[in-house]
């Protein structure tokens, strides 16, 4: 790792056995601590959420995996990289380190993938940060993303080029990247083999009932009235082009009694364009539904 990256990303995470490989996680903070587990989306890594881990570590057991396929996590050429395992993968940590009473932050794919387990094992989530995502079926897809579906160019483009991680460092945000935070961003995904699951991510994306994973996001769509009455803080950079806020209302439509507060000036990549914002916000949230003394 770059030694510029290092110093914003310090910490060694733990490798954990789940299906197709090795995952890498982040365990930082007392393990008898209340646990805030962070689930990145694509094209990021658990480097994305280093500002919650900066902030919470110590009062709070903060766990953030990189997705299979991610960050550095391993890479397996074969792998499906489907919802479904993403979730199961995600269940396996959880199961292994032992998490109880989690709150769940999640951001883009992270949603779906954290919703996925917290509707399969509801028992043990308490409490949601939700930041522009989605765990619902939608229709809502930009022509950009789309076309990284298309076979063959989809493949160039991500693969060959990391155009899809590119753009993300300029179109994910409202204000321009400091440097260290665009090579900590793009740094996992240095060739072809390492930007796999960038591409299955886009392939993934369930547009209708003949692709492999709808019925596992509808499966969690229907699950997330079973979480109507947990604590929920919905944090939103309305400037998203991919998450817009019309994705935000569906979330205040399902969870009527979340807390929420959106910027026009922020984007896609909420924790890179207002960090400053979310920190506090997320610490008076935890403070008033808490779980457990805290330090």
């Amino acid at each position: 790792m770059p030694p510029a990256v290092r110093s914003q990303y310090p910490w060694a995470g733990k490798r954990i056995a789940v299906d197709g490989g090795m995952m890498n996680v982040l365990d930082e903070g007392p393990s008898d601590a209340p646990v805030l587990l962070c689930v990145h989306g694509n094209p990021t890594w658990s480097f994305y959420w280093r500002e919650i881990v900066r902030a919470f570590a110590g009062p709070y057991r903060v766990v953030v995996p990189d997705h299979l396929g991610c960050g550095l996590s391993d890479k397996p050429q074969q792998w499906p990289y489907r919802l479904d395992g993403h979730v199961r993968n995600l269940q396996t940590v959880i199961d292994t380190l032992r998490l109880e009473d989690i709150t769940y932050v999640v951001h883009d794919w992270g949603g779906a993938i954290g919703m996925g387990a917290a509707t399969r094992d509801p028992a043990r989530a308490r409490r949601f940060v939700v930041t522009n995502t989605a765990a619902f079926r939608s229709l809502r897809i930009p022509p950009s993303i789309a076309s990284v579906k298309v076979p063959g160019f989809g493949a160039l483009a991500v693969r060959g080029l990391n155009a899809f991680a590119r753009a993300a460092t300029v179109r994910a945000v409202e204000r321009s990247l400091a440097p260290v935070a665009k090579q900590g961003l793009l740094w996992p995904y240095q060739s072809w083999a390492d930007r796999i699951a960038t591409l299955r991510f886009v392939q993934d994306i369930p547009l209708s009932a003949a692709h492999p994973s709808y019925a596992t996001l509808a499966a969690i769509e229907d699950g997330l009235e079973a979480l109507r009455d947990r604590p929920m803080l919905v944090l939103w950079g309305d400037a998203d082009f991919c998450f817009t806020p019309h994705f935000r209302a569906e979330w205040e439509r399902r969870f009527p009694g979340a807390e929420v507060h959106h910027w026009p000036d922020v984007g896609h990549y909420v924790m890179e364009d207002a960090p400053d914002r979310v920190v506090p916000l997320v610490d008076h949230f935890l403070a008033r539904y808490p779980l457990a003394r805290v330090a």
